[in-house]
């Protein structure tokens, strides 16, 4: 439940960057929600229903690439902001579209982070992301960026206005820096986990896409054979890994360090 309530929260924070922020500017948030927001503009339907709508060919591709919990958290997410831009008002809370761009692009960036956070995302890009980076070593804030640079194009197009154009690329670049700054997805860390429940870790460990080594260890004082077990993860899957190790061995001792560079193969699954 307390995972549910920081992806509400999250929603929360990105609902009003949306209808406080950039949507009375006219201005993008990139990615699905900038389509939304893109269409919404020039129909008369709802920003809101657009954006749930366009959220669901990510969320199908999601279900089977990334997991069941990180989808389900992203569908959590995906109606909290629909129900809530629904219900916060539209209302120009700063006249300058600048500074609009920027409180905008912090309170999306804050709201997507925080879901990642937790293990879920707020829907759109941010999945296709999380996609990206599974598979491929970079971080999620610029794999966003990049593919929100895309939406803005067609919006300066369409809209035949670069100035509104450009002031959405400065708030999807912010955003893209706080996902980042939140998110950490890129920093690997090392687990070394000494356990006297070798098999039963190690069976939901190898459930992972990382490599797990199994090394012979001996207490220093009671001189008593135990198993170490080291493995390498990004701080995005840190949070699940720790639940893993706590539900298979909650008596394992884990010493976490941050990882400077890998060498070598990082993911088991060769792509």
């Amino acid at each position: 439940m307390g995972h549910i309530f920081t992806i509400v929260i999250g929603a929360l924070l990105i609902s009003a960057g949306f209808n406080l922020f950039l949507i009375p500017h006219q201005l993008l948030s990139g990615g699905v929600s900038g389509l939304s927001m893109l269409t919404g503009y020039f129909t008369p339907i709802s920003i809101g229903v657009l954006y749930f709508v366009y959220n669901i060919p990510m969320l199908v591709a999601g279900w089977f690439l990334l997991g069941r919990r990180f989808i389900l958290l992203s569908i959590v997410s995906v109606a909290a902001v629909t129900i809530m831009v629904a219900l916060i008002p539209e209302k120009m809370v700063a006249n300058d579209p600048i500074l609009s761009s920027v409180f905008g692009g912090v309170l999306v960036g804050i709201g997507a982070g925080i879901s990642f956070r937790v293990g879920g995302s707020s829907g759109g890009f941010d999945i296709l992301g999380s996609i990206v980076t599974r598979y491929r070593d970079f971080p999620v804030g610029n794999i966003l960026v990049a593919l929100n640079g895309l939406v803005i194009l067609l919006m300066g197009y369409l809209q035949n206005d670069w100035n509104l154009a450009l002031l959405s690329m400065v708030s999807i670049y912010i955003t893209g820096k706080v996902v980042d700054m939140i998110h950490i997805s890129h920093i690997k860390v090392t687990l070394f986990i000494i356990t006297d429940d070798t098999e039963a870790l190690l069976e939901r460990l190898l459930q992972i896409e990382r490599g797990v080594t199994r090394i012979q260890a001996e207490g220093a004082f009671s001189h008593t054979k135990k198993d170490m077990l080291m493995t390498v993860t990004t701080m995005y899957e840190l949070a699940e890994l720790k639940r893993v190790i706590k539900e298979a061995d909650p008596r394992a001792f884990v010493n976490i360090v941050e990882t400077v560079g890998v060498m070598g193969s990082f993911r088991k699954r060769s792509v």
